[in-house]
Formats: structure tokens, sequence, C-alpha cells
């Protein structure tokens, strides 16, 4: 019973608490380092879960912002950044103590800003450097060893790298008017797929039993570069979660968590300090649905409170979708 609770806490934090690092554009949650599953039965375990987001809204600190006025205050004014993630993770259980998961991103994403020049915040002006974009491409991989301290198996540590597989070179196509058809712009680096760095991860994570058919965990999780690159380096990022699932029925988990990031802002001469960083929390409901060797799950972030540094963009939502198997 304890390692089917193990089982399915870990589960749960993997189906849905962990948080994007888009730097620019705002910075939302959905799947990070948790796409495996980790457990204390021994073997592989492969995930492939995908998350939907679309950074629709403008927002200026706590606040929504019309694109005139942030183009009037001198911000760059951006219409939508929609992002599509395609994670495939293999996790390893070693023995009932000691685990490895590995987890490489597919990013599809479309963006759309108007530069920084004054606009009625719909149309393009000379020299304001305004451009689209469209990825559809590997990110950043990751690599995470995990370890249950106690006898009791559910307090643990996680220490791991993400790697600079994902491209940070990428460009889009200008619509500024003083442009030509057909000009090569530079992406923003917040948006490039991988951020060319290398990160150090470490976290905590626990598990509690409130009831027979009740349980609640927890996880802190810190991401910070190693090096820079290219003029660019993200900020640090801290993430705290807390959710509760049901297991009185069985094969179908109803869950429930809160999720919290703080992020700092991106530095060097090729980042935006100003209009990067902010402090997110969402809840999120979900479901999993456990069969013999396969588990389905899904859920929904809802924002519960946004502060962004400067204007980004931010989304009302985002869908998660996943299957996992284990072998």
């Amino acid at each position: 019973m304890k390692k089917r609770f193990v089982y399915t806490a870990i589960l749960l934090l993997a189906s849905s608490s962990a948080l994007f690092a888009c730097a620019s554009c705002g910075c939302s949650i959905g799947s990070d380092w948790e796409d495996a599953t980790f457990s204390q039965e021994k073997g592989f375990k492969f995930d492939l879960k995908y998350d939907y987001l679309d950074q629709n809204k403008l927002m200026s600190g706590r606040s929504s912002i019309s694109a005139a006025v942030a183009s009037n205050q001198g911000y760059e004014v951006e219409k939508y950044t929609k992002n599509e993630y395609i994670t495939a993770s293999l996790d390893y259980a070693i023995n009932d103590r000691f685990g490895l998961n590995f987890s490489l991103p597919y990013i599809i994403r479309d963006h759309s800003t108007l530069g920084v020049s004054p606009t009625d915040g719909v149309t393009p002006v000379s020299g304001g450097g305004s451009y689209n974009s469209k990825t559809a491409t590997l990110g950043d991989a990751k690599l995470i060893g995990r370890y249950l301290i106690n006898d009791k198996h559910n307090f643990g540590i996680l220490a791991g790298l993400k790697f600079a597989t994902g491209s940070h070179s990428l460009m889009g196509i200008s619509t500024d008017p003083s442009d030509s058809a057909g000009t090569s712009a530079t992406i923003d680096r917040g948006l490039e797929p991988g951020t060319g760095t290398t990160d150090v991860i470490a976290g905590l994570y626990y598990f509690h039993s409130l009831s027979g058919i009740s349980n609640i965990f927890t996880q802190l999780m810190y991401q910070s570069a190693l090096n820079s690159s290219d003029s660019y380096r993200p900020g640090d990022v801290y993430n705290a979660n807390i959710g509760i699932n049901y297991t009185g029925f069985k094969n179908i988990i109803p869950k429930l968590q809160m999720n919290v990031k703080y992020q700092n802002h991106d530095t060097g001469n090729n980042a935006d300090p100003v209009n990067t960083g902010g402090f997110l929390t969402y809840l999120t409901p979900g479901v999993m649905v456990n069969f013999d060797k396969v588990t389905l799950y899904s859920s929904v972030q809802i924002p519960v409170y946004q502060y962004v540094n400067g204007v980004q963009l931010v989304p009302d939502y985002i869908v998660s979708l996943g299957v996992r198997y284990s072998f």
C-alpha cells in the first residue's frame, strides 16, 4: 500500500505541478522536471505529455494593460504567444530509494509582436522591430536523480542538470514596414526553444497520508543557470507545489494542487531584464485513471494570482494531457 501511495503522489506531481520557464512574454506553469513517474517500484516508465497554453493577455504588475497604453509607455507590445509542448520522459527506478529521470520536450510556438515603437496596438510601425516567428523543434533536455532519505520512504531529495540541447539562434520573419518581404528578424532570447545555458536543478519532496483514502504531497524546486550564453542568462526559478489526492475510487484519482512560481529577471546584453520574471500562483484540478500498466492523466491550471515585471503576456489557463506506461 505504501509503494502504491508514493507512486500515486509522485505521479500527481508529474502530471501538472512543474513550471515552464518562458522568460520573455510571460512565466507560465506547465511541465518541467517531473514529466515521468517516480516510484519505489524498480523498473522503467515512459511518459508522453502534451501541454497547451495561449499567452494572449497583456499584463503589467498585477493588472491588465491595453496594447495602446503599453506602447505609449515605451514597452514592447506583443500580440500573442501560442505554445504547445510535447514532452517525452524515461524514468528508471534503480531500487526502492534511488532513481533517474530523463526528459526532452518538443516545442511548437507561434509568436507575434508589434515591437517597441508607439502604435495603436494593432498596426506595425516603421522601425518598431515587429516580427512573427514559428518554432517547431526540440528544446532543452533534463536529467534528474532522486533519493528517498528516510526509512518511511516519504521524504526525498532531487538533483540534476538542464542541458543546452535546444537551439537559441532561430530567426523570425520581420513585419516591420521598413523591411522588405522575407527579411529575417532576431527572436527574443526568452522565446527561443533553448536557453543556451547549462542549469543546475535541486529540490525536496515529501508525502504524507491523511487517511486511508487521502494523501498530501509537497515539492520545492530551484533552478539556476551555471553560465551565460551569447550575453544571455535566464533568471533563477523557484517553484513550490502542494497538492491533495483522493484514492477512494481506486482506479480513478481526483487531485487538486496549488502551484507557485517566482522567477528573477533575465540578465545580459541580449536579455530583456525589464519584461522578464514575476510571481505566479495557479490552482490545478485534475484527474488520473490507472489501468494495469498504463496511466492516463489530465489537468487544467487556472491563475489565482499573477504578477509580472514590466509588461508581459500571460495565459487564461493551461491544459495538460498525458499517458504513462510501465515496463
